[in-house]
């Protein structure tokens, strides 16, 4: 099985790209290829939206490549979403592709446009504690469609977003039906207060509140507070589940760590 690795958002670190070819090459059952662009720089982004576009297209248009890995998350894919699912062209479909944070944007826009698409660990987590149980978990899903990788307790259909992700979404054409979804969320990096806004905002979507529910993954390195908010993050999520309706299905294997899991969008977990 051959593997296209791209980075839509910001580039892949050259000792993430090492150690993800080691544990591939160590599996043996798939061939990795790493795009060069993973390894450009135009500031924030791994070079800018036009060279992203066109590595993403390049590797969605070729034949011989089974699944597309997105590199890493950071910040990006949203200016390139929607020209990424313009005329597809067929070879794109058939494929799976794979990431999470930043890459729900594309994520949401390829399931849209009818392709298979999962959330699950990006290569760039390689160097995080316990990378290479992450990476050989996408691996498996990918590779071999092994449910020992999926998130436990899925209901299908099911999504998975990073909040922030999810909440700026709503209201684009990348905005995809949560009727009947098992919704899972997940954040990273911000304050309680924000988080409370945050899910002010998306479950006051009429699109959301036809989720089947909404279930809490892990909220790391939450930010200080002042004055303190009083609330932890599941209380603050299981409000505003209360408030708007959304069953709360209470908590969920993923999050910002390595210790994310697999969860395929849709009803079919082939």
């Amino acid at each position: 099985m051959r593997v296209a690795v791209v980075a839509p958002s910001c580039p892949l670190k050259p000792d993430a790209a090492e150690r993800v070819h080691a544990i591939a090459e160590q599996r043996g059952d798939c061939e990795l290829v790493i795009h060069p662009q993973c390894f450009l720089t135009y500031g924030h982004f791994a070079g800018p939206d036009e060279a992203r576009l066109s590595a993403l297209r390049e590797v969605m248009a070729d034949p011989s490549t089974d699944a597309i890995w997105f590199a890493r998350g950071g910040y990006g894919s949203n200016r390139i979403a929607e020209a990424a699912v313009a005329d597809l062209p067929e070879a794109a479909r058939g494929k799976t592709y794979m990431g999470y944070s930043d890459a729900g944007f594309l994520l949401a826009a390829f399931y849209d446009a009818g392709l298979e698409v999962a959330w699950g660990p990006m290569p760039q987590d390689a160097v995080r504690g316990g990378g290479e149980a992450a990476v050989n978990r996408a691996l498996d899903w990918l590779v071999r469609r092994d449910p020992a990788a999926l998130e436990p307790a899925l209901e299908p259909p099911a999504m998975a977003f990073n909040l922030t992700v999810l909440s700026s979404l709503l209201g684009t054409s990348l905005e995809p039906d949560f009727s009947g979804v098992d919704l899972l969320i997940e954040e990273v990096s911000e304050q309680l207060y924000r988080i409370d806004r945050t899910m002010f905002h998306v479950t006051a979507s009429a699109n959301v509140r036809r989720a089947a529910r909404i279930r809490l993954g892990r909220v790391s390195d939450i930010l200080a507070n002042d004055p303190e908010f009083g609330r932890d993050e599941a209380a603050v999520v299981e409000e505003w589940c209360l408030r708007s309706g959304i069953p709360f299905g209470g908590l969920a294997d993923i999050g910002h760590d390595a210790g994310n899991r697999v969860v395929p969008f849709g009803a079919q977990f082939r």
